[in-house]
Order: structure tokens, then C-alpha cells, then sequence
């Protein structure tokens, strides 16, 4: 499917009255979920532990400011 087929049909299932706010949510939505889904597919992740490791060392840098 196209970039362009995937917009047609998200705003297909969008109501009539949605916004421009509401589309333009819906269109970061299914960018993040491609990006995200690429990165899957290239091995571009990271473990539970390794995500509780930066959030971690995040807290201690914020704590110390």
C-alpha cells in the first residue's frame, strides 16, 4: 500500500465532521506506527531491562538538577 492509499483509507474511517486537528492526529499516529514498525523489522529495539536502564539514569539525572 502507498503513503497516499494509507491516508485515503485512514481518513476514510475518520467522521465526516473531524477536524484538521483530529486528522492531523490520526496522520502522526500512523507515522509513528510505521516508524515503529520498521524499526521492529531492522532490529532497532531494545529490551525491557535496557528501557528500565535509560528511564533510570533519566530520574538521576533529573534529580540531581
Amino acid at each position: 500500500m502507498t503513503d497516499k492509499q494509507a491516508v485515503l483509507d485512514a481518513l476514510s474511517r475518520l467522521p465526516e465532521g473531524a477536524s484538521l486537528e483530529e486528522i492531523a492526529d490520526e496522520l502522526r499516529i500512523m507515522t509513528a506506527v510505521r516508524r515503529g514498525r520498521s524499526d521492529v523489522a531492522a532490529g532497532r529495539t531494545k529490551t525491557h531491562e535496557q528501557v528500565r536502564q535509560v528511564v533510570k539514569s533519566w530520574a538521576t539525572e533529573w534529580a540531581s538538577k
